[in-house]
């Protein structure tokens, strides 16, 4: 069976010959010349993939990508934009609905049939990640709790979403579309000072949460959560994520506890800024990377991401991980942190 694609685009040229150089390569194509029939057509006949105009009369195409993310049986389906527009706001609130991806018009074949190919292969390794956050969520509720059902259902049909390193998820003052659960690689959070120097707030790994903060609170996001090592996320939708922890005391009792130990590990981090020497400082931001990290005993980090989790110079990190060499406490070689002696960070005199 040939696999199906939908192109949305009430430009009847770049609709026609986009769709005859798919049907070359093997596709079936649907074509739908606005955003309300496009709509019509991807909930009766469920393609593999969507490629989708922003512009259009009707329902633009951000319309598009909101009413087919409202429904189970489409919002799992790879979503591409068409667009001539490149400013970065088109960008950002594109990718934070939920696209997978952008092809800036004119486009050749070539980027045309790479974008498909990838998100159509990434697509079939998603059921490995929905088995991933299934297993996040039932860690996070236990089999008496009576979310649970409720909150696999959630997860099961959210599309996952591929990040490469140094991709921002999301700014400080963007408004929240829900709560991020990263299921491999590593996110960080930053806040910039007036300076332009960066300061590190958080560093997540695999079954992490970030945004209870801002979805919990109902405001923006007062950070700036970027890339470490390529990711794989999921967005867990706002409104469905309040529903659930509104009516299900279990649920609302675990992300508390979420928000609870951030903030715990916000003020742990104000009090070494304020009080803790640069040699304390650093040794902390080790021992708390090594407790977050997969081994313990070794993890990979620059000197710039130190310097940013400590609040200290560049060139202070690299003096300071040199005297921790020459004392047999870490290890280094490039970016890979090995410790030698947690015990003896953990204890450094201030």
């Amino acid at each position: 069976m040939k696999t199906l694609i939908l192109i949305i685009e009430d430009n009847t040229d770049i609709r026609e010959s986009t769709a005859e150089i798919l049907e070359l390569t093997g596709y079936e194509v649907l074509q739908a010349l606005n955003g309300k029939i496009g709509v019509e057509l991807a909930q009766q006949h469920k393609p593999a993939l969507i490629l989708c105009d922003i512009m259009m009369p009707e329902l633009d195409g951000y319309g598009v990508l909101y009413l087919l993310s409202k429904n189970p049986e489409t919002a799992s389906i790879p979503f591409i934009f068409l667009t001539a527009k490149s400013e970065r706001t088109d960008f950002r609130k594109g990718m934070e609905m939920g696209a997978d991806d952008y092809l800036t018009k004119p486009f050749d074949d070539i980027e045309l049939l790479n974008a498909i190919e990838s998100r159509l292969s990434k697509k079939e390794k998603q059921e490995a990640y929905y088995s991933q956050s299934l297993q996040s969520i039932e860690r996070l509720a236990s089999a008496q709790n009576t979310g649970t059902a409720e909150l696999k259902a959630l997860i099961a049909g959210r599309k996952v979403r591929q990040m490469k390193k140094k991709q921002v998820l999301y700014y400080e003052g963007d408004q929240p579309q829900g709560i991020y659960l990263v299921l491999d690689g590593s996110i960080k959070t930053i806040k910039l000072a007036e300076d332009g120097r960066e300061l590190m707030t958080g560093l997540y790994k695999a079954e992490d949460y970030l945004g209870v903060n801002a979805v919990l609170l109902e405001e923006s996001f007062n950070e700036t959560a970027e890339v470490v090592e390529d990711a794989t996320v999921c967005l867990l939708p706002k409104d469905a994520m309040l529903s659930l922890i509104n009516r299900y005391p279990d649920v609302a009792q675990q992300f508390i506890k979420i928000l609870s130990n951030n903030i715990r590990e916000k003020e742990e981090q104000l009090l070494e800024l304020a009080y803790h020497s640069v040699r304390k400082r650093l040794a902390q931001t080790l021992v708390r990377l090594s407790k977050s990290s997969a081994d313990a005993a070794q993890f990979k980090v620059s000197r710039e991401e130190l310097a940013s989790m400590a609040g200290i110079a560049t060139e202070t990190v690299s003096r300071t991980l040199t005297d921790f060499k020459d004392e047999q406490l870490i290890e280094k070689k490039g970016s890979t942190i090995q410790i030698l002696n947690l015990n003896r960070l953990i204890k450094m005199k201030n």
